[in-house]
Parts: C-alpha cells; sequence; structure tokens
C-alpha cells in the first residue's frame, strides 16, 4: 500500500512523542476534551486519520468499527487482541472505503502535514455520512506547542480558529462546535507536567487564545454540495393587440 504522501516523518515523530512522559500527559490532556465533544459512540462507525491511534481508544470499545489509517512507512497501528479495530494506509487523496462509510472522523496530526489539505478534506468529506461528523484538532497558530518542533504540534502547518474555519467551508464543511486544549507549556519538567491539570484550567480562563491545540467539529454541509438548477428559459410571447 501507498502512505499518506508527506505524513510519514510526522507520524513517526508522534509515536515516539507519546512514548515519553510528556507525550502522555498530553494525550491524556486532549482526550478529556474530546471525550466531552464525542462522549458515546455505541454502534458506530469511526475512522482515525494521521496519527490517531492515542486517541481512538476512547471509543474502541463500544463502537462497532473504529479504524485507524497510518502512514505506511510507520506500519499499521497496532490494537488490543479482541477489539473491533482495525488499521490501514493509504494516499490522503485517495482513502480505501466506499462513500459514506463512517459516522464519524477523527483528524489528528493529519491536516497539518497534508500535502494537499483541500483533498483530504474532500476525500474525508466522501466517506462520511451525510448525518456523520468530523472533528479535526489543528495545532493553534497563537500557542507555544506550534512552535517546538520536538512534538508533533509543532511540525507542518497551524492553524488559527479563522483559516481553519475557511478552509473546512471551502470543502464543504459546516462548523458545529469548537473547543481548545494543552495550556500546559510544551516543556518536560516534571513539576510542570504534574499540575497539567492547573494549567488547563488557569489556561482556559485567562488566555483561552493560546491553546496549543484547536478543535473543530464539523458537518458535511450537503446543500452546498448541490448545484442550484438552472431557471429554464421561457420565451416570451407578445400578443398582437389590433
Amino acid at each position: 500500500m501507498c502512505y499518506m504522501g508527506g505524513m510519514a516523518s510526522d507520524a513517526h515523530a508522534a509515536a515516539e512523542f507519546y512514548a515519553t512522559r510528556r507525550g502522555a500527559v498530553a494525550a491524556r490532556l486532549l482526550r478529556a476534551r474530546l471525550a466531552l465533544l464525542w462522549p458515546g459512540l455505541r454502534g458506530e462507525s469511526v475512522l482515525g486519520l494521521g496519527y490517531a491511534a492515542p486517541y481512538l481508544r476512547l471509543w474502541r470499545e463500544d463502537a462497532a468499527r473504529v479504524i485507524a489509517l497510518t502512514p505506511a512507512q510507520m506500519g499499521a497501528t497496532r490494537w488490543p487482541a479482541g477489539s473491533a479495530s482495525l488499521s490501514c494506509t493509504a494516499e490522503e487523496d485517495a482513502l480505501p472505503f466506499p462513500d459514506l462509510s463512517f459516522d464519524r472522523v477523527l483528524l489528528v496530526h493529519g491536516l497539518e502535514a497534508a500535502e494537499n489539505a483541500r483533498r483530504l478534506l474532500r476525500e474525508v468529506w466522501r466517506v462520511l455520512k451525510d448525518d456523520g461528523r468530523l472533528l479535526v484538532v489543528a495545532p493553534n497558530r497563537r500557542g507555544l506547542w506550534a512552535h517546538i518542533e520536538s512534538t508533533p504540534f509543532g511540525q507542518g502547518q497551524p492553524y488559527s480558529p479563522g483559516q481553519l474555519g475557511r478552509l473546512l467551508a471551502a470543502s464543504l464543511f459546516r462548523i458545529e462546535r469548537r473547543d481548545t486544549a494543552l495550556y500546559l507549556p510544551p516543556t518536560s519538567l516534571r513539576l510542570v507536567l504534574r499540575s497539567a491539570r492547573l494549567w488547563e484550567r488557569a489556561g482556559r480562563r485567562l488566555v483561552p487564545r493560546l491553546a496549543g491545540v484547536t478543535i473543530t467539529e464539523a458537518v458535511k454541509d450537503v446543500y452546498a454540495a448541490v448545484p442550484v438548477q438552472a431557471v429554464p428559459h421561457r420565451r416570451l410571447v407578445l400578443a398582437d393587440a389590433g
């Protein structure tokens, strides 16, 4: 299989990052926000794009199907035995799924590293059901994490909320909700990591624009994708008044 163009090195860096204490704390903080947005997905089909394995565990037990799509150079994501989960690889503009395959799509460590973000989002639009939901986690341009290259959040193209909104709209998605996470400084100091929850609470109240990541939930704008039918031209016939 082919790998998602431009994402392999970022996925490898992400795997190493999440194996560290700092990565584990960051994943825990972000999972807490995702769990609030999508608290239960019983019986639904979930696709994780990019490097989503640390977060898909939230729904692995309840969802009918959970698939992690990762770059081929990283190898398939390994799930515990007995779980209803799969992994695969693909090009970012040719996802190996039929139309309308998934109820939910989580895009994390993917959009910022994509070679063509619009093509990736159009593929997401294609495989997402008409009433499905997309959750995009992207590095916040204003946040500290986007400027630290030793983390996967510091790789690729960061986004401001406005930039992400315009990109989603251009890809026929409509934003439903926004959230943020990772106010914790991107440090490995144990003292700071131990007080991660305190940093999150304080940052959310005091400096909401400086979050490490933006979280955006969107739905398909189905009506925007339907072309407006042309009004048939009708010839005007003038009656002879005489």
